[in-house]
């Protein structure tokens, strides 16, 4: 199982306009293959800080992933909205467990 938790910064007054695109990305990821989880959540202090939490069944669902059209559009939407700044890390998991 793969995790990636990151951060995405867009300019706080892109946010109405980068709802409906993140909304699209985020239903068309849900649907794919080996997806268990994929998120986008608003920093509470921060505005412009979009936190993302993604899961995947493993590296081939994720590689997939990173070809589908819908992420192509997502990042050719980037400009537009101001999204410059991106810090995502994969993590390897051997297994999910409550906490």
């Amino acid at each position: 199982m793969l995790v990636i938790v990151g951060t995405v910064r867009l300019p706080p007054e892109k946010l109405g306009e980068a709802r409906p695109a993140m909304a699209s990305m985020i239903a068309a990821s849900r649907n794919e293959p080996g997806c268990i989880e994929y998120s986008y959540a608003q920093d509470v202090l921060d505005a412009g800080l979009i936190h993302v939490t993604e899961v995947w069944r493993d590296r081939a669902d994720l590689d997939a992933h990173f070809r589908s059209a819908h992420i192509a559009r997502w990042r050719e939407s980037w400009a537009a909205l101001g999204i410059g700044e991106r810090k995502l890390v994969v993590y390897e998991a051997a297994e999910a467990r409550p906490v």
